[in-house]
């Protein structure tokens, strides 16, 4: 085994020593009457529980989402003031679109090493069945006017001024505001960019589904999630419902292409499902852990975050922030017993691993050599996103307490985490134990 390190400063290191989530919901299912927020609020709550931690424990709450309530921007606040915690509890919101969690983790990471705190708590919540539907501006200019009026003539003349189309409500969409590109859309250009065919990118979708299902069935994902109770039936849920254990090869091939449905290869079954849910990790400085008679199950070795432009290949910068953790580790591919990749569509997953295999790549993200063929072996041995799930800004800390205590399990050393996030940009980690 090698020395452990992990990223310090002054001697400090930061310790993962809980994390949880909820169950992780398709868009419109089982938990849409809960708003990210809510959802936020249990998860977290349930953590402090189960940790046995004081109140008075915690010193700061990071949290991160990417469709913000517009009635309540900071969900981090909103889900610190449960009785869980103390009320002075800090806590701010972040957004690094998909990477959100892993932003939250990593900000309060850094806040532990500089010693601003010795206890904090990181994730997100996303609850993609309540995302606000926006008026046009015709509707919204005609709705202040109405609202400035100075008599009931003026009301109704600002009102009159409204037309059909303005009543039209503006669908929300996944798309890039500098390209007009829907993330779909991108991950067709990866995988022509990339000769990533359908029959493989079914085959991976279908492995996700089958280890996710075995990971679901032996135990291993069920015990970081716990039961929600969702109104107005109360009915408890305690698993994804995401994950086809009746998924067939067969049943994939039928599926037609979504994003370009002459030449394409990117279907429902092999993408990622918009999802419900929230997930969070407690973050500790070694001494703090020690000082509480926890045991943490990993620390944080090193990070790093990567961009490249989005008009190009949306989802390839974890090829980019990857070999820089490593680096920054000072570990290679070699040393890895286990790695955890978000998988937003297959073609995603699988461009990143030929990335992480070339030299043009390596060239690109400022290494000699490139990190290397990723073995399948070690890569989503619980399945991933295409069959659990994605709630955008939860995905991270989810990755992150899988990654963790599967470590754990196989008694493993060293893990990898990388995650793609929307505007070109990828997050990479490395934890030890």
């Amino acid at each position: 085994m090698l020395q452990a390190s992990g990223l310090a400063v002054n001697g400090r290191r930061v310790a993962i020593v809980a994390g949880i989530r909820t169950p992780f919901a398709r868009a419109g299912t089982v938990l849409r009457s809960l708003s990210a927020i809510e959802l936020g609020r249990l998860c977290v709550a349930e953590l402090v529980q189960r940790s046995g931690l004081d109140r008075n424990d915690v010193d700061l709450l990071v949290f991160g989402t990417v469709v913000p309530s517009v009635q309540a921007p900071n969900i981090a606040r909103e889900v610190s003031l449960i009785p869980h915690l103390a009320k002075g509890v800090q806590a701010f919101t972040v957004s690094r679109a998909c990477a959100s969690a892993n932003q939250a983790i990593t900000d309060a990471a850094d806040q532990i090493l500089l010693g601003h705190a010795d206890c904090a708590i990181a994730g997100g919540a996303e609850s993609l069945s309540n995302v606000p539907i926006l008026h046009s501006r015709g509707f919204a200019d005609a709705l202040v006017a109405a609202s400035r009026a100075k008599s009931l003539g003026a009301r109704v003349q600002a009102l009159a001024k409204l037309r059909p189309r303005d009543l039209v409500p503006i669908t929300p969409a996944i798309a890039e505001p500098t390209t007009g590109e829907t993330m779909g859309e991108s991950a067709e250009k990866m995988a022509k960019l990339n000769h990533v065919p359908r029959e493989e990118q079914d085959q991976f979708a279908l492995r996700s589904h089958r280890l996710a299902h075995a990971g679901t069935h032996d135990g291993r994902l069920t015990a970081e999630i716990m039961p929600v109770w969702p109104p107005p039936r109360f009915e408890p849920v305690s698993a994804d419902n995401g994950i086809r254990e009746d998924s067939t090869i067969e049943k994939l091939r039928e599926l037609r292409p979504v994003f370009d449905r002459r030449y394409g290869t990117v279907t429902a079954g092999n993408s990622s499902p918009l999802t419900d849910g929230a997930a969070a990790v407690i973050l500790m400085s070694e001494e703090k852990a020690r000082a509480l008679g926890i045991e943490p199950l990993a620390y944080i070795r090193s990070y790093a975050y990567a961009a490249l432009d989005p008009a190009e290949q949306l989802l390839m910068a974890p090829v980019l922030a990857a070999p820089v953790a490593l680096a920054r580790a000072g570990l290679s591919l070699g040393d890895i017993d286990l790695v955890e990749m978000h998988e937003a569509f297959a073609s995603q997953v699988l461009s990143n691993l030929r990335g992480l295999d070339s030299d043009a790549w390596a060239a690109r993200a400022g290494v000699r050599q490139p990190v290397g063929e990723v073995d399948r072996a070690r890569l989503n041995v619980m399945g991933g996103s295409i069959a659990i799930g994605h709630p955008f800004g939860a995905t991270g800390a989810r990755i992150t307490t899988t990654l963790c205590n599967e470590l754990a399990r196989r008694g493993g050393q060293f893990g990898l985490m990388t995650v793609c996030a929307a505007g070109g940009m990828g997050f990479a980690m490395v934890v030890e134990r």
